[in-house]
C-alpha cells in the first residue's frame, strides 16, 4: 500500500490496494489516513453493492437519506445520478447532513459511471480554515451557534413541481437545528469550522445583516485554494471523506454527460 498526499491541506491517493479483500491491518491503515489526510482516494476497483455495503459496514452503521434514490436491495446505498435528462442540481459547497443533530462520521463516493471529461468534486479541510484565521477572529467565532436547515439546502427541490410531497416526509423529520460554529474533532482534536453555504442559515442571536456579514466571510474564507484539493473521477474510483471536518463541492461542468456515484454515509455515533 502507498499513501501520497495530493494537496498541502488535505487529500491523499491510497495506491496498491483492494478495498473489496482487505486486511485488517490494511484497513486500520486506511483509517489512519483518513484521519490524517480527511479524504482519501482510490482507483480502479471494482466494488459490487454488496462489496461497498461492506466495506462501509467496518466503520459503523449507515445513516440513510432518504432524498435521494437507493440500489435494489441496499437502502443505505444512494444513488445520485444526472444524465440529459437529470440535470445536477447540488452546486454549493457543504458538509453532508448537517441539518440533522447528528450528522454522518464519514462519506464513502464511489464512481460507476464518469463523464468523459468535467465532473471533478473539490474538497476543503475545515481545520486548515481554522488554523488561517487571526486569534482575533478564532476568539470571537467560538462563542458562536448557527442554524442549519435542510428545507434552507433543498430549497429549488421542494420548490420543483412535487417537491413538497415528495420530501414531506424528510422536512417532517429534520426541523432546524442548531451546531456550534466551531467543533472540535472527536478523535483528532483538531479544531473546524462548521458553517457551510448549503445548510447554515443563520447565526444565533444576530441580526439578520450581522449574520449574513459574517457567514459571507466565512463561506469565502473556507474555500480559498489553500484549503482544498481537487480529485478527478473515472470509473472505478473511490473517495472516502470525514465529514467531520472537510466540505465538498461538485463541478457541474459535466452535464448532459452522464454521471453515476453511488454512495454510502456512516453514522456519527460509529466515530470512536
Amino acid at each position: 500500500m502507498k499513501i501520497e498526499p495530493v494537496a498541502g491541506a488535505l487529500g491523499a491517493l491510497i495506491t496498491g490496494v483492494d478495498l473489496a479483500d482487505l486486511s485488517d491491518t490494511d484497513f486500520a491503515a486506511i483509517r489512519g489516513a483518513w484521519l490524517e489526510h480527511q479524504v482519501v482516494f482510490f482507483r480502479a476497483q471494482r466494488w459490487t453493492p454488496a462489496q461497498h455495503a461492506a466495506f462501509a459496514d467496518r466503520l459503523g452503521p449507515p445513516q440513510r437519506h432518504e432524498a435521494y434514490p437507493h440500489v435494489d436491495g441496499f437502502n443505505q446505498l444512494t444513488i445520485l445520478e444526472n444524465d440529459r435528462e437529470h440535470p445536477p442540481t447540488i452546486e454549493m459547497w457543504h458538509t453532508d447532513m448537517t441539518f440533522r443533530a447528528s450528522p454522518p462520521l464519514g462519506s464513502i463516493l464511489h464512481s460507476v459511471v464518469a463523464p468523459e471529461r468535467g465532473g471533478d468534486t473539490l474538497f476543503a479541510s475545515m481545520s486548515a480554515a481554522w488554523d488561517g484565521l487571526s486569534p482575533h477572529w478564532q476568539r470571537f467565532l467560538l462563542e458562536l451557534e448557527a442554524v442549519h436547515d435542510f428545507a434552507h439546502g433543498f430549497k429549488e427541490s421542494l420548490e420543483a413541481p412535487g417537491g413538497r410531497e415528495r420530501l414531506a416526509d424528510m422536512l417532517a423529520d429534520n426541523p432546524p437545528v442548531t451546531h456550534p460554529v466551531v467543533i472540535e474533532h472527536p478523535e483528532t482534536g483538531r479544531r473546524g469550522l462548521y458553517v457551510n453555504s448549503l445548510f447554515t442559515r443563520e447565526i444565533v442571536g444576530m441580526s439578520a445583516p450581522e449574520s449574513a456579514v459574517v457567514l459571507r466571510f466565512l463561506f469565502e474564507h473556507v474555500t480559498m485554494p489553500e484549503y482544498t484539493c481537487r480529485f478527478r473521477w473515472e470509473a472505478g474510483s473511490v473517495a472516502f471523506w470525514d465529514n467531520r471536518i472537510t466540505q465538498h463541492k461538485p463541478v457541474n461542468d459535466y452535464w448532459p454527460q452522464h454521471r453515476r456515484m453511488q454512495r454510502i454515509t456512516v453514522d456519527q455515533a460509529a466515530g470512536n
